[in-house]
């Protein structure tokens, strides 16, 4: 039976490329891909359709600490591994530091009495072979090193989180919790998990929820997380904190995955316009100082620290964003690119950027592929052009994991 178009629209226009960037971290996870020549129309469009729309919120910014071990099998950290015919990938895609290392595809699967279930179907790096394999978990996320992966299976939300060895494909161990969580997220060192904890599915799309979008009645989600876990990797031992769901007077996002801080101290969850901050007890914190003087905490600094990832400031046919530095806040270049994703090195970074012959609005500023681009403007194409319909089912969303 074939899913409610409509209801389908809602799911993909919520999707993490089309968040605002206050709502997307290193992850979800996620920050939207401004149209070249109107980025602030397009901004709060996608502010519009996330609060009336599902909300899959999946940062998918990079992560990792700057001590991990490579994987076997995982190329020198000075190697460029491109695939510019390939979208989606099937095998590694990489550069310096930052890997590929898993990548999703969406769809509205249609339930019973008019609900539905947004999907993820991911396809995950095998580090013996060096290509992606498709995979049934319904959430996951990998670990600096690129070595393991936490899974979550279908039928969300699940009570065991799997410890995935990422070059066997099997799961090396189980980690039972108390509550139900629907996402999962690896600290930057590699050594916690972050689980956020949910009474529903947190994709689910249900009737008595429904909605007006487009003159249409779709399916809505509801809201139920009820906290999150701090899970100690060595040793499985998981505390909870509770941190129900924020009320909103408009329906809001059925996800409400908490993130961890750039330096794995806090966690912190999207309010709006801003970023609000816990302890892993729960108790609200103070935005850090490296994080306090940003709109929102996903900007990606460079691995020395001294660079971090801008905005889009492209105007006509110019497709630019900017790097800033981190100590004065002031631009230090302007590099190709719609959307900057991961450092892989001090130098280049990884970047989503559309067809420079077809990125008019209106023509073709989602087809787009994944560059290295350089301080200095070189770029080298990584992957091949995604579809530029945001709700095909095929277009594909990665996650960078430092190797």
């Amino acid at each position: 039976m074939a899913p409610d178009p409509h209801a389908r629209a809602a799911f993909t226009t919520s999707s993490p490329e089309a968040r605002p960037a206050a709502e997307s971290a290193e992850r979800p996870r996620p920050r939207p891909l401004p149209r070249p020549r109107k980025p602030r129309r397009l901004l709060v469009a996608a502010a519009v359709a996330v609060l009336v729309a599902v909300g899959l919120a999946v940062p998918l910014a990079l992560r990792g600490g700057d001590t991990q071990e490579r994987a076997a099998g995982v190329p020198d950290a000075k190697d460029v591994a491109a695939h510019p015919d390939q979208s989606p990938p099937r095998e590694l895609i990489a550069a310096g530091r930052t890997a590929v290392s898993a990548y999703y595809t969406a769809k509205l699967v249609k339930q019973p009495d008019g609900n539905a279930i947004g999907t993820y179907e991911w396809r995950l790096l095998d580090t013996t072979t060096g290509r992606y394999e498709k995979t049934d978990w319904a959430w996951l996320d990998v670990a600096p090193g690129t070595r393991t992966a936490a899974v979550l299976e279908r039928d969300l939300p699940v009570r065991r989180i799997g410890l995935l060895d990422l070059a066997t494909g099997k799961v090396r161990r189980w980690i039972k919790v108390d509550r139900s969580v629907g996402g999962v997220q690896f600290s930057p060192d590699g050594g916690r998990l972050l689980a956020t904890a949910y009474r529903l599915n947190p994709d689910g799309l249900f009737k008595d929820a429904s909605y007006r979008w487009n003159d249409e009645t779709v399916p809505g989600p509801k809201q139920s997380r009820t906290g999150f876990y701090v899970i100690d990797v060595a040793s499985g031992r998981a505390d909870f904190a509770e941190r129900p769901a924020r009320k909103s007077e408009a329906p809001a996002a059925g996800r409400q995955d908490f993130s961890w801080s750039r330096d794995g101290k806090l966690v912190w969850e999207s309010g709006g316009n801003k970023a609000i901050y816990y302890d892993v007890t729960g108790r609200r914190k103070p935005a850090p100082d490296q994080e306090a003087g940003t709109s929102s905490p996903e900007g990606i600094r460079s691995p020395d620290g001294t660079l971090m990832t801008g905005a889009f400031v492209g105007e006509g046919d110019d497709i630019v964003s900017e790097i800033r530095n981190t100590r004065t806040g002031g631009r230090a270049a302007v590099v190709p690119g719609q959307q900057l994703l991961a450092w892989a090195d001090d130098s280049h970074l990884i970047a989503w950027r559309c067809d420079p012959e077809q990125c008019s609005p209106g023509k073709g500023e989602f087809r787009n592929q994944l560059l290295l681009v350089g301080l200095d403007g070189k770029v080298t194409p990584l992957s091949g052009f995604r579809a530029p319909d945001l709700r095909d089912e095929g277009r594909w969303t990665p996650l960078f994991t430092r190797r």
